[in-house]
């Protein structure tokens, strides 16, 4: 493949930021051309080197480009400025990002500011007491291969690192004990202790996770309200000469992006003061995302694809080898590719890269059998990193020139492996764990990872040694439902009908089985409780897809088992899931695993387990560790090896390395480390486990309901499902919606499915319908709450539905003859002054249909099958109708979004929609021009025409003075902790 561009130089001129390949040392110089990204946020190549000019005193070092980040009309470059190598697959190196940088491309001032406090951090990192200075020109890349646990903030590479237990710097010895991790590493569970016990509690936390500084003095602080201020204060503060130094950092060691002082400069045209305030906001919420630790790359390897998947002979570029279901900045990188600068388009994949060497001692010379030496102390099992790994081999390599080689059944050789494992994350329906359950239209689900072990001799080499690939996946129950984020055991919320559900659950396993072939699922949650209710419509549906031709239509079955987990193993007893393990083995079996022997794929794995619980967290790792743990052990067992890693306590880098593996997955679904990660790292529950694993459900409580709105709203946008007015949606109701199925297309449904039960005269045809927003009340133009409902639009009536959403079924409808509608009114409709959109006159829109009753009773009709439809209520309802005649009656309507956040080119409309003041303008117009005609043709030329008054229904005025001081503390106070 192309070469791509390991090192670059950043630094800013007048007209743009200019990237320039930096050849390492010991390297000859680089052939790759130098680009330019100009204060627009165009891509180009450059033709004349600027290094030497005097514009150009400021550049900094970077190991790849991860995208451009374009929201409103400013622009920021992600460059990588840290990253720590985690493996090497065949000689190729794989990188940890662990530090991003964010240059603003506003002016040459403001990327050098950035810039330069890029480099100040360095420096500080670099000459911290006890670390030693980074080799930052040397392509030997010094970062150790093993990855410690993973961390919720980004931190300084493995080799630099003093171990909290040794007290010695480098690749610390692997501990399993929960209690070390608790007291002396002050891991996730001594920072949960702080979090409620410590003085600055919560507060400090939740200032970190939302992007903001530790320091009194926040960034955030200093936005104005509006776009008007910012402004001004930009141009008053233009005069003053600025230093490096000044730039506002997030604690002491992560640099500010940009001062909120600078973001008017980065902005042109048409200014969003939503998004402009939020924009120091999004910047850290970006930020501390890329340098979470949770992204990983390789210039020369494939880590979307499997092993047995590789291109190495091919002459395209990485990204386009590369599977778009894991290439997590495709779009923030598009504009790099666009513009045909492939060799630096760096793609990268969320989940989880680790390796971990180990070797089998020989306990009998006389016989075939091998297995680890019981009596083995760690250092034969040690966790090394790549060059303590390399010296070793190097001084072996001396002794060998002088010694003959000692068989390979000695006990002073054993046998060397290298057990790696890659977690790949997909993009689609990506998210936060109660922000995104379930499935989509498209049958995508929620915290879906494919999850890839490898087993290899650590040279890679396949002449004498084999190397083997064993694949699971996991995923959200593929039915729509949600849970609330509120509730400590939420229930479990379905939506659509048993068709809608269908569809999803079978398109969903029909793109599984055209990626894996078999599919066996392994659902573990409750037979009981909340659980209960999900778990049996996922069985039911199985059942449902295997009578109904299978996966294929062509029987093709899926396999599929309910284990209650927690149910079989009560009381901690988490060793009964080998009662799991004997059912899943026959499939395991006849599905296998890759092998590669002589450079040749021997063997393909014909099928994957697909695991679950209802988070996909918890206990799928417990059962996904033991999977691959009974792959493993078959793995070694083919080539006469014998491994014990469920009782030997040697092969504790086993449990451990899939421990890692759990706790980033959940951190980067749920924001903690993974609950039972005791067993999965010992083989044993404890109460101490118990304990903490209580501490950690609090903790994700806690990022349920603050942190993970504007986070979620972050990542929908980083990935392109969403255009930047999330954030103005956000701001207005401090939520982030999830988009599982395409709203337009739920809305059309909705009104042909109306239209088919509430217009019965076969002579009556539909001529138009919508959805809008309407008061939950009759009669009132302001309620408590709104809710969408359906108008239809017939030549002889205008048909008022109330859906429930839910089951996609019409509650009640109310016919309206035209004959009866006597006036329409629209203009302003403001039902809220909380939110800077809910008092823009432009968007807060609707209009009223003020009708008579048409002699015949009651005109509202509500579904039979529901629970108040007794006949005293009935009685209720008409004698209301009663009154209600008296004094005219009358609806009201609000308009709703014309489009939602989704880009245009993830609809299937390519062109823009109307705003909401058309949409109710070509409504009202529609409903006039329907009923004038249909009143001439039933009163002749004395009929009355109808004209559309304009008014406000609720104007701003109004809305301002029936807003209470409760509200607007309510909204204050959720504002002060969501926002």
């Amino acid at each position: 493949m192309p070469p791509l561009v390991r090192k670059l130089l950043i630094f800013a001129t007048l007209d743009g930021l200019i990237l320039q390949p930096s050849t390492p040392r010991h390297h000859a110089p680089s052939t790759q051309q130098a680009i330019k990204v100009d204060y627009k946020g165009n891509v180009g190549p450059l033709l004349k080197d600027k290094r030497e000019e005097d514009n150009a005193a400021v550049s900094v070092e970077a190991h790849g480009v991860i995208g451009l980040l374009k929201v409103a009309t400013s622009y920021f470059l992600i460059s990588i400025y840290d990253r720590e190598q985690v493996a090497q697959v065949r000689g190729k190196p794989i990188y940890k990002i662990t530090g991003v940088a964010l240059i603003p491309l506003s002016s040459q001032a403001d990327a050098d500011k950035a810039i330069a406090a890029t480099r100040e951090h360095l420096k500080r990192r670099n000459n911290a007491p006890g670390l030693e200075d980074d080799d930052t020109d040397s392509e030997s890349d010094d970062a150790p291969s093993v990855t410690d646990s993973l961390v919720e903030e980004a931190s300084p590479p493995a080799s630099e690192v003093m171990d909290a237990v040794t007290g010695q710097k480098g690749s610390p010895q692997e501990k399993t004990s929960v209690a070390e991790d608790v007291i002396q590493r002050r891991g996730v569970y001594g920072r949960f202790a702080n979090k409620w016990f410590s003085r600055k509690g919560w507060s400090a936390d939740n200032r970190r996770l939302q992007g903001l500084g530790s320091d009194e003095n926040l960034a955030a602080k200093n936005v104005p309200p509006n776009v008007d201020s910012i402004v001004a204060k930009e141009e008053e503060q233009a005069t003053s000469a600025s230093k490096p130094d000044a730039i506002p950092t997030r604690g002491k060691d992560v640099p500010e992006i940009v001062s909120s002082e600078a973001i008017p400069k980065a902005l042109g045209g048409e200014k969003d003061a939503t998004t402009v305030a939020l924009l120091p906001k999004i910047l850290q919420t970006t930020k501390m995302y890329f340098s979470s630790g949770n992204f990983f790359f390789s210039y020369d390897y494939d880590i979307s694809h499997g092993i047995s998947q590789q291109q190495p002979n091919s002459n395209l570029p990485l990204f386009k080898q590369f599977d778009p279901l894991f290439f997590w900045n495709q779009h923030i990188i598009s504009p790099f590719i666009d513009a045909g600068q492939h060799s630096f388009v760096l793609p990268v994949i969320q989940g989880f890269v680790g390796q971990r060497p180990f070797t089998i001692k020989t306990a009998d010379t006389e016989s075939d059998s091998l297995v680890v030496d019981p009596t083995a102390t760690p250092d034969d099992i040690q966790l090394q990193s790549w060059h303590e790994k390399q010296k070793k081999d190097a001084e072996s390599n001396v002794e060998a020139n002088t010694e003959a080689p000692a068989p390979e059944t000695s006990l002073e050789h054993g046998k060397d492996f290298l057990l790696t494992l890659i977690s790949r994350r997909s993009t689609k329906r990506a998210g936060l764990r109660y922000l995104r359950r379930g499935t989509d239209d498209e049958g995508c689900t929620a915290n879906s990872v494919e999850t890839e072990q490898i087993l290899s001799s650590p040279t890679w080499t396949t002449t004498q040694d084999k190397i083997f690939s064993f694949t699971q996946i996991r995923g959200s129950i593929p039915l729509f439902f949600s849970q609330s984020p509120y509730s400590l055991k939420p229930q479990v919320t379905t939506w659509g009908s048993f068709e809608t559900n269908a569809r999803a659950f079978k398109r969903h396993f029909t793109d599984l089985s055209s990626r894996y072939g078999e599919i066996y699922c392994d659902s573990l949650i409750d037979k009981h409780g909340t659980e209960a209710k999900i778990g049996g419509l996922y069985e039911k549906h199985a059942k449902a897809l295997n009578e109904d031709g299978g996966i294929d239509g062509k029987g093709k079955q899926l396999g599929f088992e309910w284990f209650d987990f927690h149910n079989v193993c009560r009381g901690m007893r988490f060793e009964n899931v080998s009662k799991l393990m004997d059912s899943i083995e026959p499939f395991m079996k006849s599905t296998s695993w890759v092998e590669i022997a002589d450079d040749q794929i021997k063997q393909e794995q014909t099928g994957v387990l697909r695991t679950n619980c209802m988070d996909c967290l918890d206990r799928t790792n417990v059962v996904q560790s033991a999977c691959a743990r009974t792959a493993l052990e078959a793995q070694l067992s083919a080539g006469s090896y014998t491994i014990d890693l469920q009782n030997d306590p040697s092969t504790s880098w086993f449990n451990t390395l899939w421990a890692d593996n759990g706790d980033a997955i959940s951190r980067q679904y749920a924001g903690t480390a993974a609950l039972k990660g005791d067993f999965t790292r010992t083989r044993k529950r404890q109460i101490t486990g118990a304990l903490t694993d209580f501490g950690l459900t609090l903790t994700r409580y806690y990022n349920n309901i603050v942190n993970d709105y504007f986070a979620q709203a972050v990542i929908d946008y980083l990935l392109g499902r969403a255009t930047d007015t999330i954030f103005a949606e956000f701001e207005a109701d401090m939520k982030s919606s999830d988009y599982f199925i395409d709203v337009r297309k739920v809305r059309q449904q909705a009104i042909e499915r109306s239209a088919g039960i509430v217009i019965e005269d076969e002579d009556e045809d539909l001529i138009h319908g919508w959805t809008l927003s309407v008061p939950t009340a009759v009669n009132q133009v302001k309620t408590a709450t709104f809710e969408e409902a359906v108008l239809l639009l017939t030549e002889k009536a205008l048909y008022f539905c109330r859906l429930d959403w839910g089951t996609e079924k019409v509650r009640e409808f109310e016919r309206i003859p035209l004959e009866s509608v006597q006036g329409l009114m629209r203009g302003v409709y403001v039902t809220s002054t909380l939110a800077q959109r809910h008092m823009d006159t432009d968007k807060n829109v609707g209009f009223i249909v003020k009708y008579g009753a048409d002699g015949q009773g009651e005109l509202v009709r509500k579904n039979t099958r529901a629970l108040d439809s007794g006949a005293a209520k009935d009685e209720q309802r008409k004698q209301e109708a009663k009154e209600q005649d008296a004094a005219g009656r009358f609806l009201a309507f609000k308009a709703l979004p014309p489009g939602s956040n989704v880009p245009s080119s993830n609809r299937d409309a390519p062109d823009t929609p109307e705003n909401e003041v058309e949409v109710v303008k070509s409504v009202c117009d529609e409903i006039l021009r329907v009923t004038n005609k249909a009143k001439k043709a039933d009163e002749g030329d004395e009929a009355k025409t109808l004209e559309v008054e304009e008014t406000d229904i609720i104007s701003l005025a109004d809305a301002k003075r029936s807003t209470g001081y409760l509200e607007q503390a309510q909204y204050s106070l959720k504002k002060l902790v969501w926002g």
